[in-house]
């Protein structure tokens, strides 16, 4: 019986060392499973390469520097006419179009006839004209007859106010035609009974294209009837829809890049005129001069960029800054990659040289990203450490890609 104890007190410690000893060893087995992806985690944030990658890829080392930026605002808009741009083409009085020589889309200089308008009506102006001008010369030798008669008191106070009063007639009956036949392109001064005409020539106010021919040869032109559409595209005007949160930063003078579509020439224009009303889709009117704005077509829609006003902010060139699922990173060089490589000699192999080479390590730091300009971009760096001569500037994303790459052969 007693012997039957001992064994059974044998058994049991054997069985309790035994589960002391597994239990050791899970846990050491854990602390380096632990130990292992803390290792894989920061190498995760960082990359290795050897010195050939290293000037294979150029990698250059810079700094974050202060830098004045211009807000930008990326808004859309279209090519606009200034009122005083465009001219619609009509005439005083009713023709018949006998010849013209546009199509729209044609260039024009000012002064150039652009339509000849037949009427029978014009033939009537000028002879009431000539008539009336004879009958003014009538009345006025008249006139200075009867004053040189009253003062030698042979005639009557009566005689003369009429005088007066049928030569005041006249000379408004000359004046009125004269002005209407200004109106209709005619020169009274050189008309005479011998050059009556019943054409008159339509010019052009303005040099310019013409955006619309609303006549044809043969067709009867009303008064006042729009005949063309001539637009002068020396100052044509970018209307931009700004949304009405951004509206108070922009302000006349400001510049404004845009881009035309399917077209990637970068053109330029000056802020003039800010509206002061918010449109139905809740964006404000900006209208902005373009510069050499010839050859723009109105109604073209177009992209645009408005520099704000400048401010002075931290700042790294957009080369040094990767986009890494949905965040913005930049990569930081370790204290011994910011010395210059070892030079090797010519009698060395590739093998030595390789053998021999530094690996230069790079971690990546997440940053917050602001406005940009000019190929900089604004950063807001966390704990604002001193990163002098550390950032790569050239070569960023070559570390993103070697760095995934190291990823997907770990996790094979």
């Amino acid at each position: 019986m007693k012997r039957t104890i001992q064994m059974i007190k044998l058994i049991c410690l054997t069985v309790i060392v035994a589960a002391l000893f597994a239990y050791c060893g899970s846990k050491e087995t854990s602390v380096e499973q632990t130990q292992e992806d803390s290792t894989h985690n920061e190498n995760e944030a960082s990359v290795e390469i050897t010195e050939a990658q290293y000037k294979t890829v150029g990698i250059t080392l810079g700094s974050p520097e202060m830098r004045s930026l211009s807000g930008i605002l990326k808004v859309n808009g279209f090519i606009d006419v200034p009122p005083q741009n465009l001219f619609s083409v009509t005439t005083q009085m009713g023709g018949i179009v006998k010849s013209t020589p546009l199509l729209q889309g044609s260039n024009v200089s000012k002064g150039q006839v652009i339509a000849v308008l037949q009427n029978q009506e014009f033939v009537q102006l000028q002879q009431d004209y000539l008539e009336s001008r004879s009958q003014l010369e009538l009345t006025n030798s008249e006139y200075n007859r009867q004053q040189t008669l009253a003062q030698q008191n042979v005639n009557s106070q009566k005689t003369l106010q009429q005088s007066k009063a049928n030569y005041q007639s006249a000379l408004a009956r000359e004046n009125s035609l004269k002005q209407r036949l200004l109106l209709i392109n005619i020169n009274p001064a050189s008309l005479s009974a011998g050059n009556i005409r019943s054409q008159v020539d339509i010019y052009a106010p303005i040099s310019g294209y013409v955006t619309e021919v609303n006549v044809n040869i043969g067709k009867f032109v009303n008064p006042n009837d729009i005949m063309f559409e001539i637009v002068n595209s020396a100052n044509l005007h970018v209307e931009l829809n700004v949304f009405e949160k951004d509206a108070v930063k922009v302000k006349p003078g400001q510049q404004v890049r845009f881009t035309m579509t399917n077209d990637t020439t970068e053109l330029r224009a000056v802020v003039q005129l800010v509206g002061g009303e918010i449109n139905p889709d809740k964006t404000v009117t900006v209208h902005a001069i373009a510069k050499g704005s010839k050859g723009f077509i109105p109604g073209t829609y177009l992209k645009a960029f408005i520099e704000t006003a400048s401010s002075e902010v931290l700042t790294l060139p957009q080369t040094a800054v990767v986009d890494f699922e949905g965040k913005k990173y930049i990569f930081v060089a370790s204290q011994a990659t910011t010395e210059v490589p070892v030079q090797h000699t010519e009698k060395e192999t590739e093998a030595e040289k390789e053998k021999a080479g530094e690996t230069f390590h790079f971690e990546m730091m997440e940053i917050t990203t602001g406005i940009s300009d000019g190929g900089y971009v604004e950063v807001q760096i966390p704990g604002n450490p001193d990163l002098t001569g550390k950032v790569v500037m050239k070569g960023a994303y070559d570390l993103l890609s070697k760095m995934k790459n190291s990823e997907e052969e770990s996790g094979h």
